[in-house]
């Protein structure tokens, strides 16, 4: 057997049976080796990026590893970004991309790259396969280091020579070393002093929680603590949406926003993330002095990263959570009655249900205004969002990339289990329609709706066209806003922070003029598709998009700050 059916005969016995790619000439070989392993389902993509975005939403709806196969130097490059977000999230990707020989490498023949060396910052791992003797065996390391928390994505380059020699190895699954771990009892006993004088505990959920199943223990602790809970830029769900302990995210952009988060507490439980992940983060110290900090993680680089911990744990943050429970039941019932009090108050709080999002989001005004004609008075999306969720299955997933439209996704879809809803993460755009197909082939028998923005939709509308190809069932929502709003957003406080005044928002973030007809695109490349622009036509428009047998998109018109009339009224705008 040659290397080119050998390596898909690889993955198949590690249970990895969706290749998702953009061919090229260079991987020409094992592409014609598809036909003699029908096993593998070769779900076609139209740029690298794509295959990379829908591996990983592949991956994230099923928590195991996904297979992305891309083209050489020019195909690395074009995944480059989106490798960066599935680093960032852990999600175990496996990306095989070609190259046109060992034979040749000394001739800095057309593409030639090191393309190990690119792949190295984006990747957990990143090789060539110099002899066909090691072949096999470089797919199984590939395998188990993409899928030994931390999680992440790795890169195998395959010259096609070495594809094209006779394979002498033995074809075996790849063995997954095991990291469900826990500390000694007398050192969780170090932790339990801290809970049980503690009188304003806060938890930390990062992603490291969801992939290690630690959300349903992690909703044990919290509530036996009495502590809020916050989502340290989690793409995933690892933490109810609607419980009332959770008390949203720590923000991913400013570390003003987080800091008197972290100045509010005693103690602080770091689970699966760092400390903090932000773009612009607090650079002094971000807890008070008397403050004490216990970090849980799989990857020892986000203990004690930019911050001072107290106690660190390197495993599991669902195990040590199992473990530590008992030993919180074992406390005194004076001290389950203090936490107990704390709780409640807690919940009495919580932006769960003190909130402004129906306010904010048209919820019901904007339902019942006969004025808002899509064209001067545009509607937001709060009606639209809310009837929705009414109306699609109980067991729908999401695939949010809504943005600043997110906050009535989280309500009125909220996630209360790892995989019920997943977000954009790592600051990539355009991950939410790519997603949305993955998802949607993890999980054929649940309904699956992609939201994103106009932005964002645009770095990756070509998805579309895959899955009309694959007869892929997913259900996407525009929601254009006609700009960059969370651009607008972030200016707003630039110049907040610079006590800038009187300024207009750059027409850079101004995405109406021409409006892109996203309806049109999307029947362009084989998805049906209807715009929605009034309150009118949101009831009809949903039934026919859930009630169809297909993939279905709807382009939802909404209120934007964007002046049409400016944009090429200025030079170079």
């Amino acid at each position: 057997m040659r290397g080119h059916e050998a390596i898909l005969r690889q993955f198949l016995a590690n249970g990895i049976d969706h290749m998702f790619g953009n061919p090229g000439t260079v991987e020409q070989g094992f592409l014609d080796a598809l036909s003699d392993v029908p096993e593998m389902k070769y779900i076609l993509t139209l740029q690298e990026s794509i295959a990379v975005l829908c591996a990983d939403g592949y991956a994230r709806a099923r928590f195991k590893p996904a297979l992305v196969q891309i083209h050489s130097s020019p195909g690395l490059g074009n995944a480059i970004g989106n490798l960066y977000q599935a680093m960032k999230g852990q999600a175990p990707l496996v990306v095989i991309g070609g190259d046109s020989g060992i034979k040749y490498q000394a001739m800095d023949a057309q593409m030639a790259a090191d393309l190990v060396a690119m792949a190295e910052p984006v990747t957990k791992w990143s090789a060539m396969v110099q002899h066909p003797s090691s072949l096999l065996r470089m797919l199984r390391r590939a395998i188990k280091i993409a899928s030994t928390p931390p999680c992440g994505p790795v890169y195998l380059c395959l010259p096609e020579d070495i594809l094209d020699s006779e394979v002498t190895e033995t074809i075996f699954p790849a063995h997954i070393p095991s990291y469900n771990t826990a500390p000694h009892p007398d050192e969780l006993l170090k932790v339990v002093d801290l809970i049980k004088s503690a009188n304003n505990p806060i938890i930390l959920a990062g992603d490291g929680v969801a992939w290690t199943h630690g959300v349903e223990p992690l909703v044990e602790l919290a509530e036996a603590i009495g502590a809020k809970v916050y989502s340290a830029d989690g793409g995933e769900i690892n933490f109810p949406d609607d419980h009332l302990l959770n008390y949203g995210s720590t923000g991913h952009m400013f570390g003003s926003a987080s800091l008197p988060i972290t100045k509010s507490c005693d103690l602080c439980i770091a689970l699966g993330c760092y400390l903090l992940p932000e773009v612009f983060p607090e650079l002094g110290d971000i807890f008070n002095d008397d403050a004490k900090i216990v970090h849980v993680d799989t990857n020892v680089n986000n203990i004690a990263k930019n911050h001072r911990v107290d106690i660190s744990y390197v495993s599991r943050p669902g195990s040590v959570i199992e473990e530590l429970l008992p030993l919180v039941r074992a406390l005194p019932a004076e001290w389950h009655n203090l936490s107990l009090t704390r709780r409640k108050k807690i919940e009495s709080e919580s932006p769960v249900v003190n909130n402004r999002v129906d306010e904010n989001y048209g919820i019901p005004d904007d339902a019942n205004n006969s004025n808002i004609d899509g064209k001067s008075i545009f509607m937001r999306s709060g009606p639209f969002i809310k009837r929705l969720s009414e109306k699609a299955p109980e067991n729908t997933i999401i695939f949010d990339e809504a943005l600043t439209n997110s906050p009535p996704v989280s309500k009125y879809f909220p996630g209360r289990k790892a995989g019920d809803r997943m977000m954009t993460r790592g600051g990539s755009l355009g991950t939410g329609f790519p997603g949305g197909i993955g998802a949607k082939l993890a999980h054929p028998d649940r309904c699956v709706i992609a939201f994103s923005g106009d932005g964002g939709s645009m770095y990756t509308i070509q998805t579309l066209w895959t899955a009309a190809r694959h007869g892929v069932n997913t259900k996407f929502v525009v929601c254009q806003n006609r700009s960059y709003r969370l651009l607008q957003a972030n200016i707003t406080q630039f110049w907040k922070e610079r006590g800038i005044e009187g300024r207009d928002f750059p027409l850079a973030f101004d995405l109406s003029n021409p409006q892109v007809k996203f309806h049109d695109i999307a029947i362009g490349l084989g998805v049906m598709a209807e715009s929605v622009e009034t309150p009118d036509q949101i009831e009809s428009a949903i039934d026919r998009m859930l009630g169809y047998d297909g993939p279905y998109l709807i382009n939802l018109v909404l209120d934007g700050d964007v002046h049409p009339e400016l944009v090429g009224v200025h030079c170079g705008q």
